[in-house]
Formats: structure tokens, C-alpha cells, sequence
């Protein structure tokens, strides 16, 4: 219904004071100028070492997504979610498939930082068995959590200027390795782009599917769509521009580190290989600090996902569509979702000991590459099948998205496509059951907006 002039003006608003490099700044500190580090051995190990590749395909990729919902984000300015735009503009069943998957990303995000918190920790404690790591960090990311405790932009800003430094002070030390011993001509230079000796297409997509993870976070700019100058213009503009910046950022780190550590030398620990790249480009005492602060990095992500991951369950709990008893009660005291982050952080406590990190980082992809293409299928929808006019514009951008995100969800690996798929399973026979064949009340995934 449309509002009264009355109300309109009535009624607080939101201050539009953020510009578009105010957005960009916040998408990149959301993804983190550390993003593909936790990640790098999994890509390096599934792409035969052509990594860097793998970051710049995975950007084409996310470049056509990001300008879908920067698209979608000027149709719907406060909701901002894939299960809306999937479910307004192309059919509530589809919609509520994508919701599902949203789940399975939210679910596996804390438990694949518990896991790669836990390894990092044993590299300081190397004979301490990774049960105690895992609960360690359970109760941390739960017990922070219950005291409602929240991290204010300030903070967020102060963490990502210390990891800018240390990416900083990484590439210098990466120059100086590099140049500081021999190699053999400009081969050693191209290889990580492309070595003829272990290219395979399908392993590249393979890697391809797994390095999408470094962008995972970038739609959470369509959320500030109230607070920003010109939304319109600048919502798609920031979405396509942090995912270029944290590309080319992402891509540089991996292009140094393959220079110090070739992929033809093995690691000892592919989930912890970045930390082993950067003791070797500047010595034992950087070990430690690249460890910290990737701990640091994945700890704060960790406890993030899991109260966004309680948030979504409270908000589906709140409509029904889970036990309400449980799943929508707040604690009066603290004002959170208690039932909710506690049943998020045991799933996930459960997971790390049956889920390794490679295949958790994977799973949670499935379900994100899900939603990517449900949102590359609403722009084309909204704005070339219903659109009056029939431009190429409209068209070629969301056929591209949605191809290279379907090309990327088939080769993910074997265990995560069946994994993914008992998910998806056991979601839409949940859906059907519930909604009495999709014709009931759609169940609600949007995330539920916090009180002040």
C-alpha cells in the first residue's frame, strides 16, 4: 500500500550521507583485504597451482553477478535479499529454493572458521589435539555471541587497516625474495598465470568454484541502499567496483606467493599455506604474525556468520516456518536470538569433526553460486523479458552470469555436489510439507532487521 503524504514525512529516516567511495571502502573491509589467504592451498592443490587464474576467472564471474544485484538492488532498495528477488520475479517455489541454499551458506560459514582457526592455533601448539581447538573456538564464537556483544564500524575499519599493513609489509617482503634469488627467466614469471607442465581446464574450474568463496559478501553492500547518495547509480557501481578491487587484490597476493613458493613445491598443510609463503618470503617472526592475523580474520568472520546465521533462523522460527518455541524466542535480557545461536554453534561444533575445511568451503559455495544464479535469473527477467523494450544490455549480462556460475556449481568436486544435494533435498521436501505444496504462506528467509 502506498503511504500517506503524512506519514512520509512524518516518519524517521535514514541519512543518505554515504558516498560511493564510502561503499567501496565498507565492501571491501566486509570481504577482507586478506580474503583469499585461508583459502589459498585448497585452490592451489584443486587448480594444479594456477591460482591467480583461478581469482581472475572467478571475478568475471562475479562482475556480471554484481551488476544483477546492483540491478535488483535499485528494484527492491530495502529488502535486498536473492530469496526476494528470485521469489518476486520469477516464481515463490524457485524463491524459496534459493532461501535454502542462503541457508547452507549461512550454517557452513562458522563452522569452516572454526576449523581453519583450529589449524592455525596448532601451528603455535603443534601437539595439542584439534578436539580442544575445536571446542575452544566453539565456546568463543558462542559465548561472545550470547553477551550480544557487536563490533562497530570503527573497530571493523581499525582491523582492516592492520591487515592492509601486513598485506603491505608481505609484498615487500615478497619482492624482496623474489629478486633476491635466482629463477629461470620469464617463464617464473608466468607460470602462475599459466604452466603448460600442469594446466587442465577442469581442474582450473575446479579451483574456479572453490576461489569464488574470496568474493562471498559482496551483495551485503545492497543492504546500506537507504543510507547511500543516489542509490541508484552508486549501489551498482560500489557492488561492481569492490568486487574489480578485491580481484585484483586477491589475484596480486596469490601472483607474489606463487612467485616465493612455486606450485610445484608441496605444502605441509594446504589449508595453512599462506602462513608457510609468508615465513618463507620474510622470516619465522612474519610466520607468526600472518598466522594472528588470519586467525583474527576468521575469528571475527566466524562470530559474524554465526549471529547472522541465528538471525536467519529467528527470523524464520519468528514466522513459523521453523519451531517457533525455540528457534523465535529472544532473550529478554540481552535482546538475541539465544536458542538460535546456541543450535548454529553446535551444528557447527558437530561439523568440523566430520567436514574438513576444503570440503565446508566448498558445500558453502554450492549453496552461494545457487543464489548467484537465481539473481543473475531475476535481472533477466525484471529487465529483458518484462521490459518494453528488448536491449542487449539487459540481456547479454545475466545470460553471462548465470552460465559462468552454472559452469562453476558443475565442477565443483563430487563429495560437495552430493553433500550440497541432500541439502537441497531434504530443504524443498521441508518446503513442500510446509507450505502444502507451495501453495501455503512462503516461508520467510529474509534476515530480520536489528533493533537499536
Amino acid at each position: 500500500m502506498a503511504e500517506t503524504p503524512a506519514a512520509t514525512t512524518s516518519a524517521p529516516r535514514l541519512k543518505r550521507a554515504l558516498t560511493l567511495w564510502d561503499l567501496v571502502l565498507y565492501g571491501v573491509i566486509v570481504l577482507q583485504p586478506t580474503a583469499p589467504m585461508a583459502v589459498y592451498g585448497v585452490i592451489n592443490a584443486r587448480g594444479r597451482g594456477h591460482v591467480v587464474t583461478t581469482i581472475l576467472i572467478a571475478l568475471i564471474a562475479m562482475l556480471f553477478t554484481a551488476i544483477a544485484y546492483g540491478r535488483m538492488a535499485r528494484a527492491y532498495p530495502s529488502a535486498g535479499s536473492a530469496f526476494t528477488y528470485v521469489g518476486q520475479e520469477i516464481n515463490p517455489a524457485l524463491g524459496y529454493i534459493t532461501g535454502w541454499s542462503m541457508v547452507m551458506d549461512y550454517m557452513l560459514n562458522p563452522l569452516i572458521c572454526i576449523v581453519w582457526c583450529s589449524e592455525a592455533s596448532m601451528r603455535f601448539a603443534p601437539g595439542t589435539p584439534y578436539w580442544i581447538w575445536y571446542i575452544f573456538y566453539f565456546l568463543m564464537f558462542t559465548g561472545l555471541n550470547l553477551r550480544g556483544v557487536k563490533t562497530s564500524a570503527r573497530i571493523n575499519a581499525g582491523l582492516a587497516t592492520g591487515m592492509g599493513l601486513v598485506v603491505a609489509i608481505f609484498f615487500v617482503a615478497a619482492a624482496r625474495y623474489v629478486f633476491g634469488h635466482p629463477h629461470d627467466g620469464l617463464s617464473f614469471f608466468t607460470r602462475p598465470l599459466y604452466d603448460p607442465a600442469t594446466f587442465n581446464l577442469g581442474a582450473v574450474l575446479g579451483g574456479t568454484s572453490i576461489a569464488v568463496l574470496t568474493y562471498i559478501g559482496f551483495d551485503g553492500i545492497s543492504t546500506l541502499s537507504e543510507e547511500v547518495e543516489n542509490p541508484r547509480r552508486n549501489i551498482l557501481l560500489a557492488t561492481v567496483l569492490t568486487c574489480v578491487a578485491v580481484g585484483l587484490l586477491s589475484a596480486s597476493e596469490c601472483y607474489a606467493a606463487q612467485l616465493v613458493w612455486p606450485s610445484s613445491q608441496p605444502f605441509r598443510d594446504n589449508d595453512t599455506a599462506f602462513v608457510d609463503v609468508s615465513a618463507r618470503a620474510a622470516g619465522h617472526w612474519f610466520f607468526g604474525v600472518m598466522n594472528i592475523t588470519l586467525i583474527v580474520a576468521n575469528f571475527g568472520s566466524g562470530m559474524a556468520a554465526q549471529l547472522g546465521a541465528a538471525r536467519l533462523l529467528y527470523g524464520m522460527g519468528r514466522s513459523n516456518a521453523l519451531p517457533r518455541r525455540f528457534f523465535g524466542a529472544v532473550d529478554p535480557k540481552r535482546r538475541i536470538p539465544r536458542n538460535s545461536v546456541i543450535f548454529v554453534g553446535v551444528v557447527a561444533l558437530i561439523g568440523t569433526f566430520w567436514i574438513s575445511y576444503s570440503l565446508g568451503a566448498e558445500m558453502l559455495n554450492f549453496g552461494a553460486l545457487i543464489a548467484f544464479m537465481g539473481v543473475n535469473a531475476a535481472s533477466f527477467v525484471r529487465y529483458y523479458v518484462r521490459a518494453s523494450e528488448k536491449k542487449l544490455v539487459n540481456l547479454i549480462p545475466p545470460i553471462i552470469g548465470f552460465l559462468v556460475c552454472l559452469l562453476l556449481w558443475l565442477n565443483l568436486s563430487r563429495p560437495a555436489q552430493i553433500a550440497g544435494s541432500i541439502w537441497m533435498i531434504v530443504g524443498i521436501a521441508f518446503g513442500v510439507w510446509k507450505t502444502r505444496g507451495f501453495r501455503g504462506a512462503l516461508i520467510n528467509f529474509e534476515l530480520p532487521p536489528e533493533e537499536a
